[in-house]
């Protein structure tokens, strides 16, 4: 007897959810499949529009169906059902970042990169390596990306600085490391945001010994807090651009006045310029490092939101009195990025790629945010409250009659959408609820409202309940 749709969908779910079939892993076209069970075309296709609509196949045109590359699936084993759901990853949202799924935060417009003009600077840059060129890297960077960076933050980020200025290095942990050990000392106390950015709290709370917390309210960082508590900190790290997560903006008023507090006290502000590009409703906003008139301001980029993350490529603007401790700190810690990478990059930026990819970005993530917003009213109408900011690469959805987002979170991830609970990046009693989402992927309503819907039954019956 020929299998119908329905057998061949079952058997196929069967070997993908029992790791028979691993993410990634091709299956047949239908023209073979349906030559070699002896069936219809039009059987093989229904079977396979159901795994693809259900997510756990895709369809990748000329390259053919394959099992879905960002398919997370539950452990099938019962050997360890005793573990606790607190000890999940999924659960404590220690490691989510690392783990595939939709909605991922930080994650730039895959589809929409220029990957064929990528592939022919690679190609360029390859072909153009000189002997010297594969000796150990400069310690502070390749000369032509310093000077390309120097122009870029010059001219769209408002700062006044000079290629020699700039340290190339590896992301975020690399930035704190170096600043930490050529700026500081063991006993300096050091002022975060709360909330703040999770994983350089997480990273903090390993490297410093003197940690401490400052709100954040609608206007961002909460100066006059910072200097009736915290007036002896050494470093206060700030997201002024677009808080993380709040996706706030730093108030004028309030720039100055940390300014001010810093040349006053001899203090120095970590200015995280993660994603400031991202404005939509107005004019992209100067950085505050464009307002340090006495060089107060440390100020990190990075191209992991730009271009993408893994290219590993971030930079640091060293004030220009901190170069000569900056070198030398890094004689003993660093080893330089690699030439090639920051070749290809220097290219992308030299010959105006770069800012043309910033512009058509900032075109579609405004369009997906909107898509996402609609679709977050039509699954969940009454249940999130979202506050639309300027820009930013994601959006929170903050819970109106509740307060487990922590367990919310959970049920999401198991539908690999890989969401992170709010109160989570808290570090004080204060807190607020809700699921911290991208959405710079999501490219139709459409697709939007078949993500949100993966999770609603769960959902609205944990929100019925508390």
């Amino acid at each position: 007897m020929k299998p119908g749709y329905k057998a061949i969908y079952e058997q196929y779910r069967l070997s993908i959810t029992s790791g028979l079939l691993k993410p990634g892993d091709k299956v047949p076209a239908v023209r073979v499949l349906a030559n070699e069970l002896g069936v219809a075309r039009k059987t093989v296709e229904t079977a396979w529009a159901i795994l693809v609509g259900e997510g756990y196949l895709v369809s990748q045109g000329a390259r053919g169906t394959r099992v879905n590359p960002d398919l997370v699936l539950a452990r099938q084993s019962t050997v360890h059902s005793d573990i606790s759901a607190a000890e999940s990853p999924l659960r404590t949202g220690d490691t989510f970042r690392d783990l595939p799924g939709f909605l991922r935060l930080g994650m730039p417009s895959l589809d929409a990169f220029p990957y064929k003009k990528w592939l022919l600077l690679c190609g360029k840059a390859v072909r153009a390596m000189q002997p010297m060129e594969m000796t150990n890297p400069p310690l502070l960077g390749y000369m032509p990306l310093r000077e390309a960076i120097a122009q870029y933050v010059n001219i769209s980020r408002g700062l006044a600085c000079t290629p020699e200025q700039i340290f190339i290095t590896s992301g975020y942990n690399n930035n704190l490391r170096l600043i930490l050990n050529t700026l500081g000392n063991a006993n300096d106390k050091v002022v975060f945001e709360d909330p703040g950015y999770f994983f350089g709290q997480q990273a903090l709370k390993r490297a410093v010994q003197n940690l401490h917390y400052v709100p954040v309210d609608n206007q961002g960082l909460n100066v006059g807090y910072l200097q009736h508590y915290h007036s002896d900190a050494h470093f206060v790290f700030v997201t002024p651009s677009h808080h993380s997560p709040l996706a706030v903006t730093l108030s004028l008023p309030r720039k100055h006045q940390l300014l001010d507090w810093a040349r006053q006290n001899n203090r120095w502000i970590i200015e995280d310029d993660y994603d400031g590009e991202f404005h939509y409703t107005r004019k992209v906003l100067p950085a505050l490092k464009s307002l340090d008139t006495h060089d107060r301001v440390i100020y990190m980029g990075t191209f992991s939101k730009t271009v993408m993350p893994a290219l590993r490529v971030s930079y640091i603007v060293m004030p220009r009195a901190t170069v000569a401790q900056f070198r030398e700190a890094g004689e003993l810690t660093e080893s330089g990025q690699p030439v090639l990478t920051q070749k290809i990059l220097a290219a992308f930026l030299s010959e105006g790629h770069f800012y043309k990819h910033l512009k058509k970005m900032r075109s579609l993530y405004s369009q997906r945010r909107k898509m996402m917003l609609a679709a977050l009213e039509q699954v969940y109408p009454g249940i999130f409250n979202v506050e639309v900011n300027d820009g930013g690469m994601h959006i929170i959805a903050f819970l109106q009659n509740s307060t487990q987002d922590v367990d919310l979170a959970h049920i999401w991830q198991s539908h690999q959408l890989q969401v992170s609970p709010l109160s989570r990046w808290y570090n004080q009693t204060s807190k607020r609820y809700g699921l911290i989402m991208g959405y710079t992927n999501v490219r139709t309503f459409e697709e939007a409202v078949a993500l949100l819907q993966r999770p609603a039954r769960e959902t609205q019956a944990l929100l019925s309940v508390t």
